[in-house]
């Protein structure tokens, strides 16, 4: 059974998967950085100086109304706190992006060093007594019933 577990440890795939979760972790803590300061600050500004990650909606008013969703959560009123799922979304639309961009960028690398397809044989051919498009294999064209002769390709 150990010797089963080490095999699937060495398995390309396992170390490759291991590596991409480490680098997504890593990458995820970069966006929400960029998100939270480098993003979100400036749009705030430019709607009227709001921040998402502190707007929240209060559903219970009978404990008052809190002034922050920071004083929300320490009188343990229950909140909506939308803001921070604003927040999310456009993190979640940068990861994307960035991921497409790199997509991308691989499959456009990837393209450089393929060989260009070879050119497909024809299919079809141009009866020459009635200029109808027949099959290649075709003996005989099915709209005038002339006999062809043997394609050549």
């Amino acid at each position: 059974m150990l010797k089963e577990f080490r095999e699937f440890i060495a398995r390309g795939n396992v170390i490759d998967l291991a590596v991409g979760v480490i680098i997504g972790a890593a990458f995820g803590r970069i966006v929400t950085s960029l998100v939270e300061g480098v993003l979100m600050p400036p749009l705030g500004l430019l709607i009227g100086r709001v921040d998402f990650s502190s707007l929240f909606q209060v559903l219970d008013t009978s404990k008052g109304i809190p002034a922050s969703l920071a004083e929300a959560k320490a009188q343990g009123i229950p909140v909506i706190a939308y803001g921070q799922f604003i927040n999310d979304i456009i993190g979640f639309l940068i990861v994307a992006f960035a991921v497409f961009l790199v997509v991308k960028q691989v499959n456009r690398i990837k393209g450089a060093f393929e060989t260009p397809p070879t050119a497909m044989a024809p299919t079809t051919q141009e009866c020459p007594y009635c200029a109808s498009t027949i099959s290649i294999k075709a003996r005989r064209c099915p709209n005038c019933t002339s006999e062809l002769a043997p394609a050549t390709t």
